[in-house]
Order: C-alpha cells, then sequence, then structure tokens
C-alpha cells in the first residue's frame, strides 16, 4: 500500500477508535484524543462539523463524474466517519473494498464499521469477503470466529479455524501466507472461552516447545491457568512472559498477572514483530 493510503487509513482507525470511546462498549484508550469540555457522543463542533459536511458534499460531486474516483471515495469515508456518520460510511467504504480485493484493509474497515451498527451479518460477510482472497488473514479470522462465538456456535469457529490450518499447505503453495502458529493460537483461545482448557493447554505447550522465545502461548497458557483458580501455576508463566515480551507489552502482562478473573478473549497477542 501506498504512503498516501497507509497514512489514511492510520488515520480512519483512530477515528473509529475515537468512535469507540465515546459510544460503544470496546474502549480503545484513546481518552487523550478528546478535550475535557466535549460530551461524550457529541457530533463534532459547529465549525468542524460545517466543513466536513461541505467536504463530503465536494467528494460527492466528484464521484457522480467519476464514481470510482478512490481519492475522493476515501475522502468521503474519512469525512463521513468524523462526522459519525458510520452509515454513510458504508456504501463508500464497500466501494472502496470491492474496487481492492487484495487491499484487506478496506475490508477490515468495512467489517468494523459494520459491526459498530450492529449488522452481524454484513460484519461476517466482509470478513468472508477478506477469507476468499487471504485465507490467512488473522484479523478476519478472528473477527468471523467472534461472531460465531456470539451467536453461540463454537462448534463452527473450532472447524473454522482447523479447515484454515487443513488448507494451509495448499494456500501456501498459492503464495497466500498463512501463520500458522498464530491460528493455532487462536483455536487454543476459542477452547479456552468454552473452558475446554485441555485442549487449549496442549496447544499451548506444542507452542512453547516449538519457538521458546514466542511469548505468546505463554501467556496464553498463563491465563488459562488463572481461568481454572490456578494462579500459582501461572505466576511463572506470567513472569516468563513478561521477560520474553517486547517491551510495550510488558506492563500489560504485569497486569493480567494480577488482574481478576475473567471470561478468556479470543484476541491472540500480537505478534512480537508488530
Amino acid at each position: 500500500m501506498s504512503q498516501p493510503r497507509r497514512r489514511w487509513f492510520i488515520s480512519i482507525v483512530l477515528v473509529l477508535a475515537i468512535i469507540a470511546f465515546i459510544g460503544f462498549s470496546m474502549l480503545p484508550l484513546f481518552s487523550t484524543a478528546f478535550r475535557a469540555s466535549q460530551p461524550a457522543g457529541e457530533a463534532p463542533v459547529t465549525n468542524q462539523a460545517q466543513q466536513l459536511t461541505a467536504a463530503a458534499r465536494g467528494y460527492e460531486v466528484v464521484l457522480q463524474r467519476e464514481p470510482e474516483n478512490q481519492t475522493a471515495l476515501r475522502g468521503l469515508v474519512k469525512a463521513r466517519l468524523e462526522l459519525l456518520d458510520l452509515q454513510g460510511a458504508v456504501a463508500p467504504l464497500e466501494k472502496l473494498a470491492a474496487l481492492n480485493p487484495t487491499e484487506t484493509e478496506y475490508g477490515l474497515l468495512l467489517a468494523e464499521v459494520k459491526q459498530r451498527l450492529g449488522d452481524r451479518e454484513g460484519e461476517a460477510a466482509a470478513y468472508r469477503s477478506i477469507l476468499a482472497e487471504s485465507p490467512g488473514n488473522l484479523q478476519a479470522l478472528e473477527g468471523l470466529a467472534n461472531i460465531q462465538l456470539r451467536e453461540k456456535r463454537p462448534a463452527e469457529a473450532v472447524t473454522l479455524l482447523q479447515n484454515t490450518l487443513a488448507n494451509a499447505q495448499q494456500a501456501d503453495r498459492n503464495q497466500s501466507s498463512i501463520d500458522v502458529n498464530a491460528v493455532r493460537l487462536l483455536l487454543a483461545q476459542v477452547y479456552a472461552t468454552q473452558q475446554n482448557y485441555d485442549e487449549a493447554i496442549a496447544i499451548y505447550d506444542e507452542l512453547i516447545s516449538n519457538n521458546k522465545q514466542d511469548f505468546r502461548p505463554v501467556l496464553a497458557k498463563a491465563m488459562a491457568l488463572q481461568q481454572q483458580g490456578k494462579s500459582e501455576e501461572a505466576k511463572p508463566l506470567f513472569d516468563s512472559a513478561a521477560s520474553l515480551a517486547p517491551a510495550q507489552y510488558k506492563e500489560r502482562i504485569n497486569q493480567l498477572a494480577i488482574a481478576p478473573q475473567v471470561a478468556p478473549s479470543t484476541t491472540p497477542t500480537p505478534s512480537p514483530a508488530n
């Protein structure tokens, strides 16, 4: 992806994070993006809103002449999201995703917007479209598995991930990279959410054995033990995970080690490369 589009993508992610902070249950730590005087959930102040509305209209005029002008489509998405017009961002995002099927960022943003609109079918469809092009996309696999878990269909989440692993060799021949260890880690997390701890821990142990420098399965196993009330067994694993993890994750791992027990998430810890 070109640098201008990468900057656009980062900007949109920040906008979605802000929307999440002011109006949804998943609250990213972006509170510093808000002035203390701005009431939560309120649309942008009048002057800014007027400027954004004018910008959106300008992009709409361009798109009437050039329906596939991607600069205008991206500008319209950004303006509408900043106006908290999630529904209005859907159509241009769908267009961008259709025009760029191999650039998964657009599909992921579309799925995120669909989720915040409560359109679970649309969210799932966006993830499936991504997986049709990139079967190993971890964010799409995680998103679709989470939908299946929320809908009380854990067997489908397990099948999705097992099929991805079974197809990994064929996918690699097609030059579509699948991070097998990350998918296996996600599968183990699905097992853990269903309290199938023996199956989850068996996968964690194998991943730990395969790569002793990867903190992710160590941390996941520690959390699984913690969920079972085995805090003494979990403690050295938390310590080991903190020692292996990059600096940006250490504090969070230490917080998890002393946190009250909560239901495990299917979200895998980011790769150390990230």
